[in-house]
């Protein structure tokens, strides 16, 4: 018996890959395993090559694996391009089909089931992926049950026929393989699981679902991968709380919408990708002299340009830091597990109305689309605060012809803020420098006041578990930093080089602006060496780390820029070399 396994499914992009993952997962949720998921997909609607891994174990796991159990292969590319990734004593399940053939030098158990013919003599080659999916399940031993659960879940709404249909072809593609192989093979036994159902979702989701939850009840975005997903969510959920999914044009109206509607007192959000947030940058600085509350979902792929839509990276960072023209106060807050991605959704919206800036919700491709257990989310910890926003009975009378200072200069910075329209709020916005109540001046004093009051606002802003710290050891050999969707990895890696004897710390830094600067240096005072891991190729949290906490000359960086996520063997290796 054995208490993790990798399952990965391969073909062309529309033939059925995705929802023969989905119903595999499903089961397996059922049954209490932890799970990881990552799709490597192509740029193209249809066509092209496409592939789903799950990693599936008795206890939580957060990377990638490394090696391959069992690939099922809709064709020969998809034996051709993963096939090296097979441990030894491994297996293929591909269809006949195509006539599969292992490249030489792959120790691999090969069977070829006609999994095009089955589906074809039950009425449609399109159930092919139900009886791939009956195939590899078999093997592994788990109750068949289980898995017509699923498949009745995903088809149920088509009617009893089809249903019926897709379980029949489950079972005859179970039925096949286990006469090629004598039964289920013992080397892919796994250990029972807790029987414990998880949450099982992508971060898109978790973010959708903290959205909802801090009260946001519209959201304006254009569609744009790997963001797209979220809006997809939030069209299902807001209407469910009397609120909606705009479309819009494009980015620059998704984020002006989301500015004026933010303005008009409704918790309003956006999200997109690196080509998108460039189409906002002039917006952004709007919302920050205007000192308007804003919630913007960057969902970081590679770049530039339409780069590669479909792939992890890391690169967006200085575009977030640094992308405004002139200098206005923002948050930048980075989700390290799908947890995070549903709670720093409430902190976001919270922090945004409390300091009156952009909060921007960094994530990347590998957290955004991977989809993984998640454990039961705690929604008694969920609070609104809406900062300063003064109700229209507790404004005082104005004079004739008196303005409500709306950017009144106070001693933490942050003015009191009204609905417009309310009686007594009456007050002017603009884009351009202003005074206390809004009106245009390019006053020299003015301006020194105004611009102090806005940036010193965030000062020693500190969220909710800024640097997440995994530090036992008082002077390590290592100190591994990371940010994003690269904890899990990085644990892994240390856990092989406390086998080899190698001590190391590991912390994620989650608050990417303002830099948790002294929090940062506690821990890289405590380190022998310091590696950054981060996908891009410019090091670009590295710089933050060195320009605000210091440490250059420890400090090495590994970088992964091809659109892949890190592999736990690759940090491992990256660290014995550097250490």
């Amino acid at each position: 018996m054995i208490s993790q396994l990798s399952w990965k499914i391969g073909g062309q992009q529309g033939e059925g890959v995705e929802s023969t993952d989905r119903i595999f997962s499903t089961a397996l949720n059922r049954l209490g395993y932890y799970l990881y998921g990552y799709r490597h997909f192509s740029s193209r609607i249809k066509g092209g090559h496409t592939n789903n891994k799950i990693r599936i174990s008795t206890h939580p796991i957060r990377a990638i694996s490394d090696d391959l159990d069992i690939l099922v292969a809709f064709d020969q590319e998809s034996i051709d391009l993963n096939s090296h990734e097979l441990r030894s004593g491994g297996v293929v399940v591909a269809d006949a089909k195509f006539n599969p053939v292992l490249p030489e030098g792959v120790d691999a158990q090969l069977f070829a089931v006609p999994i095009t013919k089955i589906a074809e003599e039950l009425g449609t080659s399109l159930m092919k992926n139900m009886v791939a999916s009956g195939a590899s399940w078999a093997l592994l031993g788990l109750p068949i049950e289980v898995f017509n659960k699923a498949v009745e879940e995903e088809f149920g709404r088509k009617g009893p026929a089809i249903v019926e249909k897709n379980v029949e072809a489950v079972k005859r593609g179970a039925e096949f393989v286990l006469e090629q192989a004598g039964g289920p093979l013992d080397a892919f036994k796994l250990d029972e699981a807790d029987g414990k159902q998880k949450l099982f979702m992508i971060g898109n989701e978790a973010i959708g679902l903290g959205s909802v939850a801090a009260g946001c009840r519209l959201m304006s975005a254009y569609p744009i991968t790997p963001a797209s997903e979220i809006m997809e969510y939030l069209i299902k959920k807001l209407p469910k709380f009397g609120g909606t999914v705009v479309q819009t044009e494009d980015e620059i109206a998704a984020v002006t919408m989301a500015i004026g509607a933010n303005y008009a007192g409704v918790r309003t959000m956006t999200a997109s990708a690196g080509p998108g947030l460039s189409l906002m940058m002039e917006a952004i600085g709007l919302a920050g002299m205007t000192e308007q509350p804003l919630v913007i979902v960057n969902t970081q792929r590679g770049g530039p340009s339409t780069g590669l839509p479909t792939k992890q990276e890391q690169s967006d960072l200085n575009a977030m830091v640094y992308g405004t023209h002139g200098e206005i106060p923002k948050i930048v807050i980075a989700p390290a597990s799908i947890e995070d991605c549903f709670y720093d959704m409430i902190e976001a919206f919270n922090l945004s109305e409390q300091y009156q800036v952009p909060v921007i919700v960094m994530t990347d491709l590998q957290l955004s689309l991977g989809k993984q257990s998640c454990e039961e989310l705690d929604l008694s910890t969920v609070t609104i605060n809406r900062g300063k926003l003064v109700r229209e009975s507790e404004l005082p009378e104005l004079e004739t012809h008196q303005l409500f200072k709306r950017y009144e200069l106070t001693e933490d910075g942050v003015s009191p803020r009204v609905i417009p329209g309310d009686k007594h709020g009456l007050h002017h916005v603009t884009g351009v420098e202003h005074d206390e109540t809004g009106r245009p001046s390019e006053n020299a004093g003015n301006r020194l006041r105004m611009m102090d009051k806005r940036l010193n606002k965030l000062n020693g802003l500190q969220i909710r578990d800024a640097v997440r710290s995994d530090s036992p050891h008082d002077a390590a050999d290592l100190l591994i930093i990371g940010m994003g969707s690269t904890g899990g990895t990085i644990d892994e890696a240390r856990s092989r080089l406390a086998e080899e004897g190698v001590s190391s710390n590991h912390i994620t830094i989650r608050q990417i602006h303002p830099f948790p600067t002294e929090l940062v240096k506690a821990e890289l005072n405590k380190a022998k060496k310091v590696i950054i891991l981060e996908n891009n190729a410019t090091a670009q949290l590295a710089a933050q780390v060195k320009l605000y906490a210091g440490g250059a000359d420890k400090i090495k960086s590994v970088l992964k820029y091809d659109g892949n996520p890190f592999l736990p063997s690759e940090v491992h290796q990256a660290c014995k070399e550097l250490n």
